[in-house]
């Protein structure tokens, strides 16, 4: 599941194929997670079309979607849903770490208010559970997209946001541990985005980053292109000491049991 195959794209990738517990893997065509779609080529644009991709899910916010907007087969139908997560949005959080008598060196760079002194840098497993604690509709809402997705027509749901590392790796866990994915494969699948990542990609958002003046630490190396197992680990059991599980924690943020089976069978070859 390494590698993208589609051109222009880095971090693409189906879960189809990981182990259940219990036996089985995941079901391929399903669900789909990649980095933000601004640089599809001609080729990768006929490529995504070629799949079974009915929903995209964009998590990024305006002034994401705005400096890069995702380029969109025109061939056929498929519905873009605009979920902005504001955690995991490096340029926004990169401004935040900005003197207060400073600005971005780059002119494409969006505003941004002056920094709190206070401002930090956050963990990667930080970052995650204050997504968890206050993007759980969002999580829900994808969780139906999939569950009311067939075979019948493309209907498949790609998420992304601009790496497909952080928003996009926490609402993978998420959906593949409340289908009863492997814990084990489930911190896998997330990891490998920094491999994946690693190079042009990587090297151009550290550019963005250090643009706006700021010192390229340990930690905010790590925290914009990094996908360590304990960060996703971390996240993962603040979600089994709250909820029991992800299943539960999707359920206490609204999902149904209807809902929830219906997720597991879209995911369960």
């Amino acid at each position: 599941m390494t590698g993208s195959g589609i051109e222009g794209l880095y971090n693409f990738r189906d879960t189809g194929g990981m182990p259940l517990q219990g036996g089985g893997v995941t079901r391929s065509g399903v669900l789909f997670r990649s980095d933000a779609l601004a640089s599809l080529t001609p080729s990768g644009l006929d490529a995504l079309a070629a799949t079974d991709i009915g929903v995209i899910v964009d998590f990024r916010t305006l002034s994401e979607r705005t400096v890069a907007p995702d380029r969109i087969p025109a061939s056929r139908p498929i519905r873009v849903i605009e979920l902005p997560i504001l955690q995991g949005a490096m340029a926004d959080m990169a401004q935040q770490l900005v003197p207060n008598d400073s600005s971005p060196a780059s002119p494409a760079a969006p505003a941004a208010p002056a920094a709190p002194a206070s401002f930090e840098v956050p963990t990667l497993g930080d970052l995650y559970t204050g997504m968890l604690e206050q993007s759980a509709t969002a999580f829900v809402q994808v969780a139906r997209l999939i569950a009311a997705s067939n075979d019948a027509s493309p209907s498949a749901v790609l998420v992304h946001c601009t790496a497909g590392k952080d928003r996009t790796g926490l609402t993978t866990a998420l959906m593949l541990d409340a289908a009863g994915v492997e814990r084990g494969a489930v911190v896998d699948d997330y990891a490998i985005s920094q491999e994946n990542l690693a190079g042009p990609w990587a090297d151009a958002m550290i550019h963005m980053v250090t643009s706006y003046g700021v010192e390229l630490t340990p930690a905010l190396r790590a925290l914009v292109t990094g996908t360590p197992p304990e960060a996703i680990e971390q996240a993962l059991t603040w979600v089994d000491d709250r909820d029991g599980d992800s299943a539960g924690y999707l359920r206490s943020a609204g999902l149904t049991a209807d809902e929830l089976s219906m997720l597991r069978a879209r995911l369960a070859a």
